[in-house]
């Protein structure tokens, strides 16, 4: 364990020397291009610094955090109900799943447009298309892992005299959370993705609007810690949140 967080330490501190290698050398050596179009990562950590005191980091991730968690939690109710509705009925699986599979396959900055038409420049219309970008991936993960399930343990729970919700929740839902969870895991990043995608383009407080705030201001050390911070949000979230869940799930099952 602490073999793996040496490696990992080492292999991105040498990530960082050799792109400030690359940036003295391209910008002051070769002339390949202007400083200001070239990130670096004293300038990333001069804009970490002024942003910090400023509070601006804060607040704009505050704000995102805040609008991931909710879209996402009404993706997880909306995605859940429709996945187990086209797992029960297979003529509405039949009809339904392929417009769902056309709708999940839309990038979240087409229902943008819809989102400000409908709701205006408002919270609504950034957690519309959260959902709208997370919902559906969620309904087809539930729909998938229950129609996965070995048939043999619904076959015994029916002999023993399971059925409606008790079978539901005591057989169905065990036997498909560790497919569930790679549902949701695969949801949260269509989640943070679209509304990355929402914060941009209807210019609100959060790191969608920090991000287009440092492409107004030209600073491309500001884009670039925007761009950073996002990735390690979404990274963290996925491994500590859902990747501990899994593996706990695992651990449970035998796996």
């Amino acid at each position: 364990m602490i073999e793996r967080i040496v490696r990992q330490v080492v292999f991105y501190i040498m990530l960082i020397v050799v792109w400030q290698i690359v940036f003295h050398f391209g910008t002051s050596v070769f002339n390949w291009w202007k400083p200001y179009a070239f990130p670096n990562p004293l300038g990333v950590w001069r804009s970490l610094v002024t942003m910090v005191r400023q509070n601006l980091l804060y607040i704009a991730v505050s704000f995102s955090l805040r609008r991931a968690f909710a879209g996402f939690l009404i993706s997880i109710i909306i995605g859940t109900a429709v996945g187990l509705l086209l797992a029960r009925f297979r003529a509405l699986s039949e009809t339904a799943s392929p417009l769902i599979l056309g709708i999940q396959s839309l990038p979240s900055v087409c229902w943008v447009p819809f989102a400000i038409l409908w709701f205006g420049l408002t919270e609504s219309s950034i957690l519309f298309v959260v959902v709208m970008g997370s919902a559906f991936c969620i309904s087809i993960a539930v729909e998938s892992a229950i129609r996965n399930i070995n048939p043999l343990y619904i076959k015994a729970a029916r002999t023993m005299g399971a059925k409606g919700g008790t079978l539901y929740f005591r057989v169905i839902l065990p036997a498909c959370l560790p497919s569930l969870i790679i549902g949701l895991k695969q949801g949260w990043s269509f989640a943070w993705r679209s509304l990355m995608a929402a914060e941009v383009m209807s210019a609100t407080i959060g790191l969608g609007q920090a991000l287009m705030m440092g492409r107004d201001l030209a600073d491309i050390n500001r884009v670039m810690l925007i761009i950073l911070i996002i990735t390690m949000i979404g990274v963290f979230i996925e491994k500590f949140i859902f990747g501990a869940a899994e593996e706990w799930v695992l651990k449970r099952i035998g796996l």
